[in-house]
């Protein structure tokens, strides 16, 4: 229990401390604000936003994959909750810091994966039984509910170690355009197929959460939730749109693809980013102290 205690703590001071830093960096000399990147009224959510703003957007895409890559085997193989937090503090560094995405809406991004860790972990932490069992347990009238240290502790190393991979995976999409990450998939001989249907879908999403908002914003301004059961009839009207609507968009967007000869594949233009040296120790570096923590905490 005081090893979690102490993971927490380390992991807290973390935080504080990327939030200090980062408003540091978007306060002038003279006490104003730097624009923040942030979403606007009626746009859909686009991890591209984040991508694209990215001050690491530059480094070689096959580079940050191959890193974040390498960070998640790193994770599973050793599955040590010191590791899993160094990943975590560091792929919180280079997203933050270094690529300088403000603290909030990197918590924010976060904040759905983490929902689902807790709610994925709640069920092995407890357990039922007829009778009282384990060092805590609460009777429910009809059995005991139970848990005990041992599970606790095997809960928050999971979820360190599951928070730990999901770290370095948004690393790549907060830093990395799609396209960069699918040119990469591409260059790694994965199937043509599965390549073109990763790229429409990921595409058609936010199309789709485009019209919706736009449409839920035209229902909103006409009294569309004023009550319970308003809300009911507009949440059911705008399901039965986006039907319709997404079959006239895939077809509007097919004959697009097909007067701009599309044949099965789409190609975008890469630019030619160099990995520097430094990139490689740093990496090497950090791998290497990922290593040596295994090995004195196990």
């Amino acid at each position: 229990m005081v090893k979690i205690i102490i993971i927490c703590a380390i992991f807290l001071i973390a935080v504080f401390f990327f939030k200090w830093e980062q408003e540091n960096r978007n306060t002038n000399m003279d006490g104003t604000h730097h624009n923040k990147i942030g979403h606007k009224h009626g746009e859909g959510f686009s991890i591209d936003f984040y991508a694209y703003n990215s001050k690491i957007r530059y480094w070689n895409a096959t580079f940050k994959v191959s890193f974040s890559v390498l960070i998640l085997i790193l994770c599973n193989l050793l599955n040590n909750p010191y590791v899993s937090i160094a990943i975590i503090i560091a792929m919180a560094y280079v997203t933050v810091v270094k690529g300088e995405l403000p603290v909030h809406e990197y918590l924010s991004i976060l904040t759905i994966p983490i929902i689902f860790i807790l709610l994925g972990t709640f069920t092995i932490a407890i357990d039922f039984s007829k009778q009282a069992m384990g060092q805590y347990n609460i009777y429910l009238g009809f059995c005991y509910v139970f848990t005990s240290q041992a599970k606790l502790k095997e809960v928050v190393f999971l979820i360190m170690k599951v928070f730990a991979a999901i770290s370095a995976l948004q690393m790549i999409t907060l830093s990395t355009p799609s396209s960069e990450i699918i040119y990469v998939l591409r260059k790694a001989h994965v199937p043509k197929i599965i390549i073109e249907l990763m790229n429409l879908i990921y595409r058609y999403i936010f199309i789709l959460m485009e019209v919706y908002t736009k449409m839920k914003n035209s229902a909103e301004s006409r009294q569309g939730y004023c009550d319970f059961k308003t809300s009911f009839y507009t949440f059911g009207s705008i399901a039965s749109n986006m039907l319709v609507i997404s079959l006239k968009k895939a077809n509007t967007y097919y004959d697009a693809m097909e007067s701009r000869c599309y044949d099965g594949e789409l190609i975008f233009l890469e630019e030619d980013k160099k990995v520097k040296i430094i990139q490689i120790v740093t990496v090497m570096v950090f791998i290497i102290f990922l290593i040596l923590l295994w090995v004195f905490t196990k």
